[in-house]
């Protein structure tokens, strides 16, 4: 890891850097994405509460070196950071989490929601406790953070103390474009990344910002998901690529961007165009359902076709994907 003391003091002067004395809460920041985020951001000069559970990929298990190795290299670069194992699916840990962020650093500017973990399955395969087990992380853990968060903010806000806070959270190309043998993470992903448009609308009152990436990045996680890859290629995809846009959003300089999605792989970054009306057609009362099949057909061939997992719509005469 570099020096990041260039975020820090130089020659006794005020701390420096993008994210300058700001609080950041950056959770499953223990390896891959949230680890690069939680670097990141210190070197811009926030001050970093490092959570994750140290579970394997799939969830299991609880260890508290990765949260702790994380902040130590932190600190050992002229950070600072603390270090929390929590499980931010729990709402109590997820509300200790917020707490002590506000203890630590004498208040909360960011929350990261990046915890997540794979249980991976086709559809008929699937055991409920691998769809709930994939569910619970991803979704409520981006909610009980973030209601935490909010109601801190709120209370800040009604104080006369506003932050200009912001949320980033973690969707993905899965849940947003489709991916075979991920239903429940492909849900989850794509849930958060509607969270994230209605919490934007909720959060604005109190100078609150609420933004999601959808990245693609070589990680634990994703192992085994990305096909063979040259060197060069992996090494294009590392989740270093991610942590710059996220720790841009988390700034004050981002006031301006809220209720947006950003896909990132590598060195591009893609504002994601959502669900809007396509062609339509309309009758008076009400459809027999037997003439819609002269009718839908239609509207489904003169409709775009669904993006496929790179965000790019295929051609219009390609076969459709859905």
């Amino acid at each position: 890891m570099k020096d990041i003391r260039r975020g820090r003091r130089t020659g006794g002067g005020p701390v420096r850097g993008l994210c300058a004395g700001r609080v950041v809460i950056v959770t499953g920041a223990g390896n891959g994405i949230g680890r690069a985020h939680a670097l990141a951001f210190a070197a811009e000069g926030a001050r970093v509460v490092v959570n994750d559970v140290g579970g394997d990929r799939a969830g299991r298990g609880r260890d508290g070196g990765p949260a702790a190795a994380v902040v130590e290299q932190i600190r050992a670069a002229g950070g600072q950071a603390v270090a929390n194992t929590d499980d931010v699916a729990d709402f109590a840990g997820a509300g200790r989490l917020v707490a002590q962020a506000i203890e630590a650093f004498g208040g909360l500017d960011v929350l990261v929601n990046n915890a997540g973990i794979l249980r991976d399955r086709t559809l008929v395969n699937m055991t409920e406790a691998e769809w709930d087990a994939v569910v619970r992380v991803h979704l409520k853990g981006t909610f009980a953070p973030t209601h935490h968060a909010g109601v801190y903010w709120r209370d800040e806000h009604r104080a006369g103390r506003g932050r200009s806070a912001r949320v980033v959270n973690t969707s993905s190309p899965s849940g947003l474009f489709g991916n075979i043998g991920q239903t429940n993470y492909g849900a989850a992903k794509a849930a958060i990344a509607g969270f994230t448009v209605t919490a934007a609308l909720e959060l604005a009152r109190y100078g609150v910002t609420v933004n999601a990436i959808a990245p693609l990045a070589l990680t634990r996680l994703t192992e085994g998901l990305t096909g063979d890859l040259t060197e060069a290629q992996a090494a294009g995809m590392s989740a270093e690529h991610i942590a710059p846009l996220v720790v841009w959003l988390g700034s004050e300089a981002s006031a301006g961007v809220t209720g947006r999605v950003f896909a990132v792989v590598g060195g591009r970054i893609t504002v994601l165009e959502g669900w809007a009306n396509g062609p339509a057609v309309d009758v008076d009362g009400v459809w027999e359902p037997g003439a819609l099949g002269e009718v839908i057909p239609d509207l489904v061939r003169a409709a775009a076709p669904n993006a496929d997992l790179t965000g790019d719509r295929p051609p219009r005469d390609a076969p459709a994907r859905g």
